[in-house]
């Protein structure tokens, strides 16, 4: 069984979890400030 978990800190995922569009992906993460981290992350990578 393969566990989900958030794609910014490894938490194990729950019903509750966010999804993020990060380019062309969609990821989830277990909360509002692990979104708000990729979304940083990206946009920095982006230029």
């Amino acid at each position: 069984m393969s566990e989900k978990t958030c794609a910014a800190c490894d938490y194990p995922l729950d019903g509750n979890a966010i999804k993020v569009t990060i380019g062309q992906r969609v990821v989830e993460v277990c909360c509002e400030e692990c979104a708000q981290q990729l979304r940083e992350a990206q946009s920095k990578a982006a230029g």
